[in-house]
């Protein structure tokens, strides 16, 4: 039970939703003791395993029979596991659910229209009746729910809703990793009779799609700070390097946790680095 729960909450995605927490909190922090609060300690330990067991606990109940076509999840084969459909997987899904609850009683309330959002959106992206991952282009548009466990460890720690520039870079950046990951399930959705907005575009301008939002992501980070739009700029590269290269889809996706590991990683050293007055 535990090693299929620890495949259902994707370790290899953990950063996805723990990374923009860290990053919050590493920009709101005002002082060192505060990186090491119990609400900075809560909020990154809540998004690193108990989120991602019910973001992807949900997905995979109600994706059980799109998942029959999916080569990821191919018994003894795919990288991700199938829905096995135990009551008690059910329960620790809606127990990791109800754990989300919790965050409200130990965050000021500017954090949590963000805390909201994410636990909505978690449901709402794989859950009927609204099931924004069979309707393209909300689907893609729903996946900024990556980037609201930044904004809550933000606004938690800050007291304030983080700049707009960088919910709106962060937005545009969760819409076009979306879609990139959306590429290797064309066929299977497809065959499953399943919308989205990469099956509805195909291949090739879904790449146009995603460089156009990662594009518009880092001239918003941009705005913000030229460092941080020069980061970002390292996806709009990634996408245009991958496709001239002619590297399988298949394969460059699996890239990502690195990619963004490092990205995350420079972006939360630039902000402890911010912290004790060595950068601007």
């Amino acid at each position: 039970m535990l090693r299929y729960l620890l495949a259902l909450s994707r370790p290899r995605f953990w950063l996805y939703t723990a990374g923009p927490a860290l990053v919050g909190i590493a920009y709101a922090a005002e002082t060192v003791d505060a990186l090491l609060s119990p609400v900075s300690v809560l909020l990154v330990a809540y998004f690193l395993v108990p989120a991602n067991v019910y973001l992807y606990g949900i997905n995979d109940r109600f994706d059980r029979d799109v998942d029959a076509e999916n080569p990821k999840k191919a018994e003894g084969e795919g990288r991700e596991e199938r829905w096995r459909g135990a009551p008690a997987v059910s329960a620790v899904v809606a127990i990791c659910g109800v754990a989300g609850l919790g965050l409200f009683v130990l965050t000021p309330d500017v954090a949590w229209p963000y805390l909201a959002g994410f636990l909505l959106l978690a449901a709402g992206y794989s859950a009927p009746p609204l099931r924004f991952k069979t309707r393209p282009l909300l689907d893609s548009l729903s996946n900024g729910l990556y980037l609201l466990p930044g904004a809550a460890a933000y606004a938690a720690l800050a007291g304030a809703h983080p700049p707009a520039f960088a919910l709106v870079g962060g937005w545009l950046w969760t819409m076009g990793m979306h879609t990139y990951s959306a590429i290797p399930d064309i066929e299977p959705d497809r065959a499953a009779g399943i919308e989205t907005t990469a099956t509805v575009l195909g291949e090739r301008r879904t790449y146009g799609y995603c460089l156009a939002c990662w594009t518009l992501a880092a001239g918003a980070f941009a705005l913000l700070d030229p460092r941080l739009g020069a980061l970002l700029g390292v996806y709009p590269v990634f996408v245009l390097g991958t496709v001239a290269a002619g590297v399988d889809v298949d394969r460059a996706y699996w890239w990502f946790p690195v990619v963004n590991g490092l990205v995350g990683m420079l972006l939360t050293l630039g902000g402890l680095l911010r912290l004790r007055g060595v950068l601007p």
